[in-house]
């Protein structure tokens, strides 16, 4: 069974950058697509932003549409998310998924990772 762990996360200034990472353990990533997603308090897990299984083909959520870039490392089985010009909204848990379709909704996910909070302070 996959699991996968997060990491990258922490306090910033609005404006400023981060990458996120999440490495694959107990199974390969390289016949999944993974997404990002993150949560608020309150608020359900949204969609942030996926790649398909061969990185040919990516999408991001409007709200982080040209400052985030997701990509893959399937020789590390690895998924990062480069997060730019960061703003106060982008404050969250982060959390990736491995999906056997390329999707945007997080139904389709079925192994998640435990998360990394990422803060911006404006």
């Amino acid at each position: 069974q996959v699991q996968l762990m997060e990491s990258g996360g922490g306090l910033v200034q609005a404006g400023a950058s981060l990458t996120l990472s999440c490495v694959a353990s107990g199974g390969t990533i390289s016949s999944t697509a993974m997404g990002w997603f993150r949560q608020t308090p309150g608020k359900e897990r949204e969609f942030v932003a996926a790649i398909n299984r061969s990185g040919s083909s990516t999408h991001y959520s409007a709200a982080v549409k040209g400052r985030f870039s997701i990509s893959r490392d399937d020789h590390e089985n690895t998924v990062n998310l480069q997060m730019n010009s960061l703003k106060s909204e982008d404050t969250a848990v982060y959390y990736c998924g491995a999906s056997s379709e390329y999707s945007t909704n997080r139904a389709q996910y079925s192994y998640w990772g435990q998360g990394t909070r990422v803060t911006v302070s404006s």
